[in-house]
């Protein structure tokens, strides 16, 4: 199966709002999108990533038609050469994607696709589904909560010496990608009072 980013996770590796992500999805320009979850979330192919990230510091507005040529054009080249190349926007208008967006966008985003699906566990026996680093019952959240509380991810491996850096920076960005939805815990009222 090939390596697939919900919007969030797209708009995170390629540093740019979710809103851009969602315009290029509502415009038809990413295609190739697939419906998982009741349909409830869209995953992104993995030309995705560098398409968002050239779009949004291209120093010119593209028509809907170019963006479309660009996004197929990404989707035929493989991971390695997805930002390596330049790329032809416009008759005799070529862009150098690697000083644009970087030589290894496209790579760090399929390093993070498979590091996700071989560190990151979504199982209704555990934890009721929240998502867990694989072999452990540590949320992805609890990973996010120590990071943003102070603690360095050196502090976590420490604690836990059976997981690798690998497996708690993909926890820490899955987290971030993938918030919880609903209703804040606790009672926020009595903080008011």
């Amino acid at each position: 199966m090939p390596t697939e980013f919900s919007a969030r996770e797209v708009a995170e590796l390629a540093n740019v709002p979710v809103r851009a992500v969602d315009k290029a999805i509502e415009e038809k320009v990413l295609t190739g999108i697939r419906t998982v979850a009741r349909g409830r979330r869209r995953m992104l192919p993995l030309h995705a990533v560098p398409y968002a990230a050239i779009i949004a510091r291209l120093p010119v507005t593209l028509s809907l038609s170019a963006k479309r040529d660009l996004a197929r054009t990404l989707c035929k080249r493989s991971a390695a050469r997805m930002t390596v190349e330049p790329l032809e926007i416009a008759p005799a208008v070529m862009v150098d994607v690697s000083a644009l967006v970087g030589p290894d966008m496209a790579d760090r985003a399929a390093r993070y696709g498979k590091a996700r699906d071989s560190h990151i566990e979504i199982n209704p026996d555990i934890m009721g589904g929240t998502p867990v680093l694989r072999g452990t019952r540590m949320t992805v959240y609890s990973v996010k909560g120590r990071l943003d509380g102070g603690d360095s991810i050196d502090d976590i491996l420490e604690d836990n010496p059976h997981l690798t850096r690998e497996a708690v920076e993909t926890a820490a960005l899955y987290a971030r990608t993938h918030p919880i939805v609903g209703r804040p815990g606790g009672r926020p009222w009595a903080k008011a009072a």
